[in-house]
């Protein structure tokens, strides 16, 4: 009779993630100095919303998302601060470690999920000048932003109808035609990347 060998008892389980920059960002404990802008960039410039299911010769990146988010909250109030369009900015950023998931499978998983997404999103904030937690007036105005956006990407990269777009999302936020053109075709990667890091050098002031 074969004896089955047992297979030897695994090492503690990796919880941290090795970015380009050569960093280890521990997603359980996640350190401010183990983040990196260009990991950010480039991660985000890779991460697709709508899972891909969108319209295009690309994705449409999470960092081409986070941009539309930021363009919506300057159009709606142009003098707002910059550390608030920043914060726009970096408001997906954890998806660089934990990628995109649609909103009904975060429903699905539960607390879990959204505390390590608001562990990584604090250390973020941290490491560029923002507070660990945003203010809940600030939130707010963010998360207006972000809605207006998924109205835009729904109606016109996704394949949502008006109607079900303003029940989920609210209403077009009306971006000028000449603003919001630039941001309704899904970008290359290496453009969306670059794009990112160029509008973060403009905010990180």
């Amino acid at each position: 009779m074969a004896i089955s060998k047992s297979s030897p008892a695994p090492s503690a389980t990796r919880a941290w993630q090795r970015m380009l920059s050569g960093r280890r960002l521990d997603l359980l404990n996640p350190s401010p100095l183990d983040v990196e802008i260009e990991d950010i960039a480039h991660g985000l410039a890779r991460v697709a919303r709508w899972n891909g299911q969108t319209h295009g010769a690309h994705i449409f990146s999470v960092a081409q998302h986070t941009l539309l988010v930021e363009a919506v909250l300057r159009a709606r109030t142009p003098r707002i601060d910059h550390r608030i369009r920043l914060a726009a900015m970096l408001h997906d950023a954890p998806e660089y470690v934990i990628g995109d998931m649609i909103s009904p499978f975060k429903a699905v998983i539960g607390g879990s999920y959204k505390q390590i997404e608001k562990r990584l999103l604090a250390a973020i904030h941290i490491r560029f000048g923002l507070p660990a937690q945003l203010s809940a007036d600030v939130e707010a105005q963010i998360k207006l932003a972000d809605m207006g956006a998924a109205y835009l990407e729904a109606t016109r990269l996704a394949g949502f109808s008006q109607a079900e777009s303003r029940r989920l999302f609210g209403r077009d936020p009306g971006l000028p035609h000449a603003i919001e053109s630039g941001y309704m075709t899904p970008w290359p990667a290496s453009k969306a990347e670059k794009q990112f890091l160029a509008r973060f050098k403009t905010l990180i002031v």
